[in-house]
């Protein structure tokens, strides 16, 4: 009687000369493995999956259902029946060993596979495309499938998109009554819902690298209308961009690499920027600490994001600079480190060929008109041009925070900091 190990090993080397093309030496260590274990389900179904695909489908049946007497609470024997019955056009019996493989593992790859196969064999498009849809759902990540699924997988994920773009236009056509009667009212929430729903727009959340603040809504771009201070800030954009060209005509090296990881720190997706002034910094305020020469030379500028509700936080905030990204040159999709502020960019120069996305939605800088956002959803920018980009970035509070909120967090942050960092 051969021990488990070597079953595993008979069997393995088996099902590698099987997908190699190998029938005949497939054939002998089945032969091999069943004489040494003749009653074991593994060795009874593997020998049952050989003999369908050498064209005995009765002998097949016989040796899987005996598999499934001995182990009924393997789906991938269940399975493996299913495909056999499809030979005998047997739909009850197929459906019937799919449903019970799911229902003891409702993620089975191979098992919604299958159903979306006898589904679409049918002719039952709409049951396919659902049973597709969990097929790519049970796709765990780092899931590694054997070379003849890649096709069948592919089939799926194109089946499930068709079947998508046919419920979009058939939504469509029902919504566009109810669109006109609500027209001027802001329906973009219902647009956001139904991409998400069709597949259009993947889910973003708030991922701060350093703190979450529960229980407020993940929102990409805030609405400008719900800080009536932006405007007295916009309205200085012409004097805040003749500050930043007299720094950059006199003083262009104080602009230094803003990512600044040392030496051993683990960079992920900031390998090709650290240390680099491809993306680089003018800063007027760092985590709190003021740049009392960078201030002295922009009044104008430090004059107008007074009317911002800036967060002011020992050793944390405000921070506000101007950021300057050379041509070519993308920042990589992060977080940053709290979702209890929002960040603000003032776009100053800014040449056609940059952009910048937040969660799903892509927007263009346009000089002097802000842009407010939550940070800890996943964003990025670039710089398509051939001429630099640069933008004054500041921080402010999230209005969605109690007045109480702000200052118990204030007092908590600044705790951290000193706590880890004395002054």
């Amino acid at each position: 009687m051969a021990d488990e190990t070597q079953l595993r090993n008979l069997l393995g080397t088996a099902e590698q000369a099987v997908m190699q093309g190998r029938k005949a030496d497939a054939l002998q260590l089945i032969a091999e493995a069943r004489a040494a274990a003749p009653d074991h389900p593994e060795v009874l179904a593997a020998c049952g999956v050989l003999t369908l695909q050498s064209g005995d489908a009765a002998g097949a049946r016989l040796l899987i259902e005996q598999a499934i007497a001995i182990n009924p609470r393997n789906p991938r024997y269940l399975v493996n029946l299913a495909v056999v019955l499809r030979s005998f056009n047997d739909t009850d019996g197929e459906l019937k060993a799919l449903d019970q493989a799911l229902t003891l593992d409702p993620y089975f790859f191979a098992a919604n596979l299958q159903k979306g196969s006898l589904f679409e064999h049918l002719g039952d498009t709409k049951r396919a495309a659902t049973a597709y849809h969990a097929t790519l759902a049970s796709l765990r990540p780092g899931m590694q499938l054997p070379a003849a699924f890649r096709p069948l997988l592919e089939h799926a994920q194109e089946f499930v998109r068709v079947q998508l773009r046919q419920l979009e236009d058939w939504l469509h056509s029902r919504l566009e009554p109810v669109r006109r009667q609500f027209a001027g009212e802001a329906q973009d929430r219902v647009d956001d819902c139904l991409a998400v729903f069709l597949g259009k727009k993947r889910i973003f959340h708030s991922q701060p690298t350093l703190s979450y603040f529960p229980r407020l809504p993940a929102i990409s771009f805030f609405e400008r209308r719900d800080f009536p201070w932006i405007e007295a800030v916009e309205a200085a954009t012409p004097a805040i961009r003749d500050e930043l060209g007299a720094l950059l005509a006199e003083t262009p090296q104080q602009f230094t690499p803003y990512v600044n990881h040392a030496a051993g720190s683990p960079l992920g997706q900031w390998g090709e920027l650290n240390h680099s002034k491809r993306w680089s910094a003018l800063f007027l305020y760092q985590d709190g600490t003021p740049f009392a020469d960078h201030l002295a030379r922009c009044p104008r500028t430090v004059a107008a994001l007074a009317a911002a509700p800036q967060v002011k936080i020992p050793q944390r905030g405000p921070t506000a600079f101007f950021s300057r990204l050379e041509p070519k040159t993308r920042i990589p999709a992060h977080t940053g480190s709290t979702n209890t502020r929002l960040t603000v960019h003032i776009p100053l120069i800014v040449p056609p060929g940059c952009g910048f996305r937040v969660g799903n939605e892509v927007r263009e800088w346009q000089p002097g008109t802000a842009l407010i956002f939550d940070d800890t959803i996943e964003h990025e920018a670039w710089n398509d041009s051939d001429q630099p980009r640069v933008i004054l970035i500041f921080d402010i509070w999230n209005p969605l925070l109690t007045v109480a909120e702000r200052e118990l967090m204030t007092v908590a942050t600044a705790g951290v900091a000193e706590f880890f960092d004395p002054l």
